[in-house]
């Protein structure tokens, strides 16, 4: 159903459509960001190289077949407000749009057009209640657009709550994450090659206990994406 322009129009007085990165400009319809601040993006090429900065993270803890991220995200910049509107502010579309755009780029890379389903680091059940959803899901969401392959949220699970990683070095991020995940259906994932996805990539932690908890099934492949990868 269409909206109606006046009524639109209307609304747009008491709720201006605005950039979510600067607060001035008008984005397109249908987007977050105008079409300054999404050239301004800070876009990477990591799906173009089978080797890169965001796989090196990864060398010797686990064998990962490909890895990329979307963006670099720094602590000031268009990407931590993205990140910080989707996860804190309710714009699950936000991860939506992302995924999707993203799902398409990695549709035509070398490297990203074989895989059989995403799985989203999941969230424990308190958090996404809290939340109201799962920013990775979300994310997962629009990748599956992109690439055209499921989301299968029925995998794996977060047995408990962990604390929040945000001040933790990267030896207390990884006690942190060990044996908090499980395997629901591992029949459903046999000789799979899987997709894991999150929002950032810091140190790695996470996606690593999730990485080693999936591969415990005969046959399985991971390979993996966020959104971002943080930088100094």
């Amino acid at each position: 159903m269409k909206t109606i322009p006046f009524l639109t129009d209307f609304l747009h007085l008491f709720f201006p459509n605005v950039c979510i990165a600067c607060h001035e400009n008008h984005p397109l319809e249908n987007q977050y960001l105008c079409v300054g601040c999404n050239f301004r993006l800070p876009r990477t090429d990591f799906h173009f190289h089978k080797e890169n900065p965001f796989t090196e993270r990864f060398w010797g803890r686990f064998p990962l077949v490909y890895g990329a991220s979307m963006l670099y995200f720094k602590k000031r910049g268009l990407t931590r407000i993205l990140i910080s509107n989707l996860k804190y502010k309710g714009q699950k579309e936000i991860g939506n749009r992302l995924g999707e755009t993203y799902g398409r780029t990695l549709k035509a890379s070398p490297y990203f057009n074989d895989m059989d389903a995403i799985i989203p680091v999941p969230l424990h059940f308190k958090k996404e209640q809290k939340r109201g959803y799962n920013q990775s899901a979300a994310f997962g969401d629009g990748l599956s657009v992109g690439l055209e392959i499921p989301q299968w949220l029925d995998v794996l699970k977060r047995k408990r709550h962990s604390e929040t990683q945000t001040r933790k070095g990267t030896i207390e991020r990884l006690q942190n994450v060990e044996t908090i995940f499980e395997i629901i259906k591992p029949e459903k994932i046999e000789g799979k090659h899987l997709l894991l996805v999150d929002d950032v990539l810091t140190t790695g932690a996470t996606l690593e206990s999730c990485a080693l908890e999936l591969l415990k099934v005969e046959g399985v492949k991971i390979s993996i994406v966020t959104i971002a990868i943080a930088v100094k």
